[in-house]
Order: structure tokens, then C-alpha cells, then sequence
């Protein structure tokens, strides 16, 4: 079972949000979300924890992808423009230093138009131990 399948199993936090890991290798990692009216605030535009759920997701299914548990250090977030219900959201995270211990990734979020949702970085810590399975 490769990463994305196995984070799509085991998340169910992010799987509970409706995001879903789409595409995985040792470069880059997709997971997409359609917002929903459950993800709305009550400024009626998604809340941002979902887009972090989100961009959380791509960036554990790219730092993990070599089968060492990965888990996250630090992340920061820029929320660049809002999604609203019915938009298609895609989390493409990107590797910055693939270091044996503290990984850097860098993720894009944007709607089905290719607009700029928000901007995140993230660091993790990869530890000596296989992922569970």
C-alpha cells in the first residue's frame, strides 16, 4: 500500500474534512477537498482550519513518502483569498530541503481556476522508525 492510500485509511481527521491524499512520490503530493457547506464560517467563506487540514494532509503524504514517520515541527500559514462552497480545492505540496531528519515542504493551495487560496510551509521532524501500517 503506497502513502496516499494508507493516509486516505488512516487520517481520520483530514478523511472526516473531506480532504483525500490524490497523488504522492518523493518530489511533490496532491490532496483535494471540495468545500462544503459544513466547512463554511460565519463569515459564510471556509474557515481556514479545513484549508490547513487540508495542506496538513499533502504535506504528511510528501514528508512520509519514504516510509520513515514523519511528523510535523512547525508550519505556517498564509491565507491569500477565500473559497467558497463548491469550490474544488487543491493542496500541492512541494519537498524545499528533503533532510534526513528535518524535512521543509512548501504548499500551494488553490481553486478549480488555479486562484490562490492560501500559502503554507512546513517542517517535520522524521524519525527512525517505519510507518505503522
Amino acid at each position: 500500500m503506497n502513502i496516499g492510500e494508507l493516509l486516505n485509511r488512516t487520517d481520520r481527521f483530514a478523511a472526516n474534512a473531506g480532504c483525500r491524499i490524490t497523488e504522492v512520490d518523493a518530489k511533490h503530493a496532491v490532496a483535494e477537498m471540495t468545500v462544503t457547506n459544513e466547512h463554511l464560517n460565519g463569515g459564510n467563506v471556509c474557515q481556514g482550519g479545513a484549508l490547513f487540514t487540508l495542506a496538513d494532509l499533502a504535506i504528511a503524504a510528501l514528508m512520509n513518502s519514504q516510509g520513515q514517520l514523519t511528523f510535523g515541527i512547525s508550519n505556517s500559514i498564509m491565507y491569500v483569498s477565500s473559497a467558497r462552497e463548491g469550490d474544488v480545492l487543491r493542496a500541492e505540496a512541494v519537498s524545499l530541503a528533503d533532510h534526513h531528519k528535518i524535512p521543509a515542504v512548501e504548499v500551494r493551495v488553490t481553486n478549480q481556476d488555479g486562484r490562490l487560496i492560501c500559502h503554507v510551509t512546513g517542517m517535520g521532524y522524521r524519525k527512525a522508525t517505519a510507518l505503522p501500517s
